[in-house]
């Protein structure tokens, strides 16, 4: 028996792709053409290597959820403070403004605010993602709140909901054509808002 003709594409650079084609155009608007082009297979080698769209849209949001929180994890560690981390991570998305960076916005964001809570699959991704997201910002609040840079009478769960609000309507606002001050004054209040 056959096992059939191997796959001719390199897998990771085919996976980057289709998040880059979904990341550009969302979910709906990312046809299998889109995908097909992007990352430079056939229809027969993408269904072999992915099965349809909705299953290589998971991955591709879970690859880029994966690796979104392993470089938080990174820039935490490497920050003197956790609110040196929330403060750096909101100013370098400020300095984004009018960057071709800026008006991609973020995956996860994005699919959320497109697919909204239907219990469809691609949704349910979305929502986990960004409770993933609020989960991560839950730690770094407790962590600021034990270096005394956050009262400790803030409670940790909705004020990590509150950072991950304000950074999706930053990254809204962002994808809509913002320029830095007005980012900047945005940065301060959320800032603010968050002692």
């Amino acid at each position: 028996m056959s096992l059939g003709r191997p796959l001719q594409h390199h897998p990771e650079t085919a996976l980057k792709a289709a998040v880059h084609a979904f990341w550009r155009s969302g979910y709906h608007h990312t046809s299998m053409r889109d995908l097909l082009d992007a990352m430079q297979l056939s229809r027969s080698s993408l269904y072999q290597a992915y099965g349809n769209k909705e299953a290589l849209f998971l991955l591709a949001l879970t690859r880029y959820r994966e690796e979104l929180l392993a470089s938080l994890r990174a820039t935490l560690a490497q920050e003197a403070s956790a609110w040196q981390f929330i403060e750096q991570l909101l100013l370098r998305m400020a300095q984004q403004a009018q960057s071709e960076q800026a008006a991609l916005g973020c995956l996860i964001f994005n699919s959320a605010t497109e697919l909204g809570n239907s219990g469809s699959s691609v949704s349910n991704a979305a929502v986990q993602s960004v409770q993933a997201i609020t989960d991560f910002f839950a730690t770094v609040i407790e962590q600021a709140q034990q270096e005394g840079s956050i009262s400790l009478e803030r409670d940790v769960q909705s004020s990590a909901y509150f950072l991950t609000l304000s950074i999706s309507g930053l990254r809204m606002l962002l994808k809509s054509g913002a320029n830095q001050r007005q980012a900047a004054q945005l940065v301060d209040n959320i800032l603010r808002g968050l002692r």
